[in-house]
This record gives structure tokens, sequence and C-alpha cells, in this order.
């Protein structure tokens, strides 16, 4: 498994605490004894000694910190000026001298002068009015002031002591790599890269902007580490104020930490505050980092973007206060990941607890013991912000559009979403560009895409080095493996991932694996989903002709009714999973092509060379259809939770005596179908346990949102959460007798096109029993929804929401309706 692909040819620079090794492309660590003094790594500095062992060097070492020997110092770093006294009053004073936060108290003080005026709490008639309004209008703006001030104050980062982070590091680097003891990865060749881009950054008082995808709150500590090793000015990281509790939110705060609000609502101060704060990092030349997806990913791929603070960024640029800035995504991979334990039990529906200082100690305690393997970090190559703006204004300047816009008018606000959209799904396509596959996410992968209950050690190396191969086909990485046998790569990756999640039974003719949590496993799969999204919507579809069994023939699909399954199914997913660019049709030719090369598919044609019909080949047949059984096995449990979703929206229709106007709240209609979900899970009637995954229910309401199939309203009091109906033109129809849900209509041929091509069970045939005893049970948790909801509101209870809207509500619907329908046509995207 020697390594000769040139997306591994870089080396490896591996930090493991105080030593940095320069590692050839493939390096694993040998075992002690094993390889003579020649064959060693030469580390670039010693190993950080420890007090049992070395109680003398240990001390030597922590006083080298301490006095800021050498790079411990962190005097010569590449960016602008941090770490210094008086840096966080610096800043504070240019973000209250903002022109932007200036104008903006000014205004709110004038408009509640105004109101006050309206309400007759200042008397027009008054002979001294004039000097009475003036007053009252100057202690409002020092009211607004005092609290800008305040709210700064909160928000900022506070790089001010050299001191505390040469010590921070040198904890941090201490406890985190006692749980990843194989250290931190990244190529060298990006590395080198960065630094150079860093330091004509430096040059031009230009930011970079750092963009990681976010599985795990080791994410920003690792890049903090990796910046302050290799020289770098630390980037300011933006975080939810959850994070901002007792002696752990000021300790973050001091090493790079920004705090901002979950939700700004209609906070017009606080918006143009945190617009105001990322104009001065911006111009000032401060690097910053966000969260791509915003928050952490609990499925283990990434999820869509979230546009808050790029938002932010965009605005700076476009506005003309800052002229440019770096953007760098970032991938980061683990072996394992502390958190998966707690993402499942917050994806099976229990309430995410609030982090506080007695759980940070109890877990972070915890993880001192593991033994989780190595965390590589990988940088794409920095661009330039104002460059992608101006490439995409001239590209869409220059294609034909049904809507009469003017792309060079970066103040209309069609324009800027669009940018924005763009922005994020850029990102996300380079993050999973040098995202690396870890070998926990090839074993993850490949024992959740295996039918049986185990597999042999034999055949998971087998399956290992094709789905290895595929990867790097596909254009992907791998974690480098070297010249280590393959098996003992999976061994290390199996101790890894432990007992809990792999289980082995022995004393049998061969060890055979099998997976023992297969919910969390399916975080490691969903690792290397995003590489064969194409083949796996390719292969779901045509399994709408192969679930009918019978002979070749009889499953051979034509290639319209392929294109149009596979339409539907990526615009179903379309919240889901990044998608290549270049459209659909290009896209499906490309991977028929290389389906049909890997031998999986056959493609008959006409006399033209147009594909015509689709079926499995021979050969795949022969082969027990193991290659394409993979990639549906990769997209079943998606499309069993949009199925689920789906369903259960039939439940959504008011029983019989009660209005059409009466409104659930989205959280309870939610739970309820994930309880659905489990029912049917272990009824039979739903084959992957993943498919009552939380995160993927509400990404499938979401998408349903987006077609107009529910609709949302939510109020401006806070108090009062989302509520959600089922749209008029999307109501099925019941019985006027018994009041029973029929199993007709547009929202029940819909159910049934994504049934088509969802995976038929052994305990279960899709159609009558659906049609029958999975549409009862669906009504019957319906209605229970209902009648809670107004139960509720008529007791004035604990959660209580009002079941029918307010005229204000009711225009700002109509509103919503008229907007969605107005994006959808403007977007031209594939709809369901």
């Amino acid at each position: 498994m020697a390594s000769d692909d040139r997306h591994d040819s870089a080396p490896d620079l591996r930090i493991l605490g105080d030593r940095i090794t320069l590692q050839p492309s493939g390096f694993v660590e040998p075992e002690p004894g094993t390889v003579g003094e020649d064959g060693r790594e030469q580390a670039l500095m010693k190993n950080m000694a420890r007090f049992r062992s070395e109680p003398w060097r240990f001390l030597r070492e922590v006083s080298l910190y301490v006095s800021g020997t050498g790079w411990r110092a962190y005097d010569h770093v590449i960016g602008q000026p941090i770490f210094y006294s008086g840096f966080s009053e610096h800043i504070k004073t240019q973000v209250m001298s903002a022109t932007l936060l200036q104008t903006k108290i000014s205004q709110l003080a004038e408009m509640r002068v105004a109101v006050e005026e309206k309400e007759g709490l200042l008397n027009k008639n008054d002979k001294d009015f004039a000097t009475q309004r003036a007053q009252r209008r100057a202690v409002l703006v020092q009211s607004l002031q005092e609290v800008a001030e305040n709210l700064t104050d909160n928000m900022i980062c506070k790089f001010e002591s050299k001191p505390f982070i040469r010590g921070a590091y040198y904890m941090v680097t201490q406890l985190l790599l006692r749980a990843y003891h194989q250290g931190i990865h990244v190529s060298s060749e990006e590395v080198l890269r960065l630094r150079k881009v860093a330091e004509e950054a430096e040059k031009k008082k230009q930011s970079i902007i750092f963009l990681p995808c976010h599985r795990s709150h080791v994410d920003y500590v690792s890049l903090q580490l990796l910046c302050y090793r290799l020289g770098l000015a630390l980037p300011v990281v933006v975080s939810g104020d959850n994070l901002n509790f007792p002696i752990v939110g000021s300790f973050l705060q001091h090493a790079g930490a920004m705090y901002i609000r979950r939700s700004f609502g209609d906070d017009q101060l606080y918006t143009t505050l945190v617009q105001a704060y990322i104009d001065v990092m911006l111009q000032g030349g401060y690097n910053l980092e966000c969260f791509i997806e915003g928050g952490r990913s609990r499925t283990g791929k990434l999820l869509p973007p979230k546009f808050g603070i790029l938002n932010f960024v965009l605005d700076s640029l476009l506005s003309g206060r800052v002229e440019d800035a770096i953007v760098c995504p970032v991938s980061t991979q683990y072996d394992k990941v502390i958190e998966t334990e707690g993402y499942v039990s917050e994806l099976l529906g229990v309430p995410k607890k609030k982090e506080n200082l007695a759980d940070f100690l109890s877990g972070g305690s915890s993880v001192l013991s593991l033994r989780l393997g190595r965390v590589d970090v990988r940088f794409h190559e920095p661009w330039s912000l104002r460059g992608f703006v101006n490439d995409q204004i001239t590209r869409h300047s220059k294609m034909p559009s049904v809507i009469n816009v003017n792309w060079r008018d970066t103040k209309n606000q069609y324009v800027r979403q669009k940018l924005l959209r763009s922005l994020g799904y850029k990102v996300l396509a380079d993050i999973n560009a040098v995202s690396v596959v870890m070998p926990t996410a090839l074993i993850g992968t490949v024992l959740l895409t295996l039918r049986g209950r185990g597999v042999g050690r034999a055949e998971l190396v087998r399956r290992v080095e094709w789905l290895t191969a595929r990867v790097r086909a596909k254009g992907g990485r791998v974690a480098h493996f070297g010249n280590a046998p393959l098996s003992d790569v999976i061994e290390r990756g199996l101790g890894v991932l432990g007992k809990d999640l792999v289980g082995v039974v022995e004393g049998l003719a061969e060890p055979t694996y099998y997976a023992v949590d297969r919910f969390q496993l399916s975080f490691y799969r969903n690792m290397t989903i995003h590489l064969f999204i194409s083949e796996a919507l390719v292969a779901a579809a045509l399994y709408m002709r192969v679930k009918q069994g019978g002979g070749p023939a009889i499953q051979d699909i034509s290639y319209r009714d392929l294109h149009d399954q596979v339409f539907f199914l990526s615009s179903l997913f379309r919240g889901e999973f990044i998608y290549s660019g270049e459209g659909l049709v290009v896209n499906l030719e490309r991977t028929l092509l290389g389906l049909e090369a890997d031998n999986v598919i056959l493609i008959e044609r006409d006399e033209m060379r147009n594909i015509t019909k689709v079926g499995i080949s021979a050969a795949e047949r022969a082969a027990g259809r193991e290659n394409y059984d993979f990639y549906c096995f990769l997209i079943w449990p998606f499309i069993e939770a949009s199925w689920l979703a789906a369903v259960s929206l039939m439940g959504l229709s008011p029983p019989l005596g009660y209005k059409d106007d009466i409104w659930v709240q989205v959280s309870k209609a939610q739970n309820s179908a994930q309880l659905l979900g489990k029912t049917l899970y272990h009824q039979g009637d739903l084959s992957y346990f993943e498919a009552v995954n939380k995160e993927t229910l509400k990404n499938s309401y979401q998408r349903f949102e987006e077609e107009g199939m529910i609709q949302i309203i939510k109020s401006k009091d806070a108090r009062i959460p989302p509520r959600l109906r089922i749209a008029p033109e999307w109501r099925p129809m019941r019985d006027e007798k018994t009041g029973s849900l029929l199993a007709s209509g547009r929202l029940w041929d819909f159910t049934e096109k994504i049934a088509s091509s969802r995976r038929e069970g052994k305990n279960r045939r899709d159609g009558a029993t659906v049609s029958t005893r999975v549409l009862k049970l669906t009504d019957e948790l319906g209605r229970k929804l209902f009648d809670e909801a107004v139960r509720l509101e008529e007791a004035k209870g604990k959660g209580s929401a009002p079941v029918r809207l307010s005229y204000e509500e009711e225009r700002s619907l109509r509103r919503s309706m008229r907007e969605q329908k107005r994006k959808r046509s403007l977007d031209g995207r594939a709809h369901l």
C-alpha cells in the first residue's frame, strides 16, 4: 500500500509535543526497536520531556516556555502585531469610533426620539422643545454608546499577553496530544505555500480568513496550535456565546475567541457592532477563523454553508470598506472524534446540554486516557476574495438570464445573495477537495456497505483496498499508509474505533468483524460519501428496476427514466450534499461512463452513440453486485430519512372536525416524525436506524419548506416557537365517512417517487403495507399533534403556542410565500 499517487505526494509535517518531523509521503511511525538508527526520521526538535521519566529535563523545558526562549517567544510571527499590552483597548477604540457604528447609534437615537414625540412624551408646543429634544437625543446616544461598549468588551478577542499564550500553548498541547497520541499531521507542501501567502498578506496588510469544516471542538484548538508552532499570527475565532461560561470563556477569549450570539433577531445595534468589528479586523489585516457550517456536524459529512459571518465579510468587501482578503479553506480529519457518543444522543432526540465548567472538566479528564490516533489538517490553496467576486460577476454577466440583472451592481440584494451562495459552496467544495480519508472512515464505510452480519479479516482487507483505490481514482486523498502492510493499518484503525463500535467474533475459522453501533459508525461512513454521491444517485435510480427482480432485461432502465429519477433525487438532497457545478447532464454522463469503465454497468447506445438504456453488467452480477451494492448502501439511509419525513407530512393533514388553519410547532412535528421512524424501524418497515437522525429529518423539512410543501411561520415574539402547516395544495385527502387518510394525491405520489429508490427489506414490501398500516400510524401520531396543540393553547400550559395566526403573521406569511416563489423562479434550479 505504498502511496505513489499524486494526491499523496507531499510529505507530512508531524507535530507531536515539542517535536516537529518532516516525513516522506506515506510515512508510518515504526514500532520501537523495529528500525535501525539510520532508518528513523530526523526530528528537527527534541521530544518534550515527562516529569516522571526526566524531571530535570522537564523543568528545563517548562522554563523555556516561561522565559520565551527561541521559537517559544512567539516574537517574529508572520502577520500583524498581536499579544501586546493594550491590544484589546486599541481594537475596542477602533470599533467604537467606526463611522458605520456611530451612524447607526445616531439613527437609533433619532428613531427613538421620533417615537417619543409621537407618543406625546415630548411636547412640540413647549417653548424649549428644541432644547429638550436635543438633550433627550444626547442621553439616548450616550446610553447606546455605553451599551455598545459593554457588548464590544464581551465580544472581542483579547490578544494581550505573550506569557499567557506561551503557557496556553504548552498546556493545551500536552492535553490534546495525550488524547490524539499520534500527533497532528499537515502537508509540508501546503504549509510552505501558506507561509508564503501569509508573508505577502502581511506586506499588503490583508487578512487570511481560515474557513474550516467543523466536526469537533478540537478543530479550532488544532488550528491555533498549528498557527502558533508555524509562526503565523493566530486567527480570531468566531465562536458562539454558549462557550462563554466562567473561567473557560475568559481563557478562550484571551486565546483568540470572539463571542457572538447564535441569533441576532432584529437587534440593529448588535448587528452593526458585529459588522464594525469584522471591518476593523479585515482593515487591520488580522487573521480570522470562521466555521463555514456554523455548528459542528453531528453526521460526519459537511453541512450546508451558514452565511452569517460570510455575509459580514462580503459586505466589508462589496461596500469598499475593505480592499481584499485571502480565503483559506481548511479540512480537519480525525481517526476518531471525541464527541461522537454525545452526537448520537442528540440525533436520537436527547436535548443538547448547555456547556458548563463541570462537564468541561469531567469530559477533559476522561479524554486524557483515550488513544484516539491522529489529527490530519489540510490547507487548500488560498485565494483572493476580491478575485473570486470579480470572476463571479464577469461569469454571470456573460451568461444568458431570464431576468434583467446588472451583475456589477453589488448593492442589488439578488446579486449579493448569488455571490454569497457561490462563495459558501465553493469553500465546501474546496474543503472536500483536500480532505483526507482516515483508516477509521475506510473501515466504517466498508462495514456499513456489505451485506450480511459480519465480515472476515481477509474480506475486510480486500474491500478496504478496493475502497482506497476508488477514493484515489475519484481524486480523493487517503491518510498516508507508507510501506506498512494494509492489515496493520486496519488493525490500528480497529483499535482506535474500539470494541464499542466494532466487535469481533473469535473462535471461528477467521476473525469476523461486525458493526456494534451502526448509528455511531455511520459518522465515519459519511466522511467518504461526498466522493461517490454521483455514483450513489445513479445506483439508487437504477434500483427502481433492479428491485422488481426478474431477468437482466427486465431490470434495465431507459436513459430518460434514469435521468428523471437522478434529477429528482439530486434535487431532493440539494441541502445534504455538495454537487459539481457543471450541471446534471454533464455529471450524469461522466458518472455513467465511469461506472461503465469500472464494469459496474452496461450501456446501450443508438447509432448516434446516444445512451438509450442502462443496466447492471454481467461481470458485476457475477461478482454478486458487490460494487453496485456499495453505492446503494451509501445513499439508502438518506433516501429512507427523506421518505420518513415525507410520510410524516401525511399526518399533518387536519383530522375531520379540525379547521385547516391550525398550526403545530415545528419541533413537535419533527419529534413526531422521529417517533414514527423509531416505531417503523422496530416493526420492520424501516431498514436503517440512521434514518431517524434528527439532523437529516430537519434538512428534509427545510427542503420541503423551500419547495412550498410546508409553510413555516416564525413569530417576532421569541417566546413563541416556529410553527408549521402543510400547504393547502399538498394536503392529502381523507375519506369523508371514516376520516382516514387516502393513499392518493400529490403528496402520496411524491412519497412513492422517493420509495421507488428505497431499499426493499426482507420484512416488508412497499405499497400495500405503507398505504394501510404505516399510513394509519402516521395519521394517529398526527392527530395527537393537533389534539395537543389545541389542548395546550386552551389551557395556556407550558410549551403552548397559538394554533392560529395573528393578522400580522398572516401578512408575513403572504409576503414570505411570494418571496419564496420569486426565489424559486430566479434561482432556476431543479425543483421537486
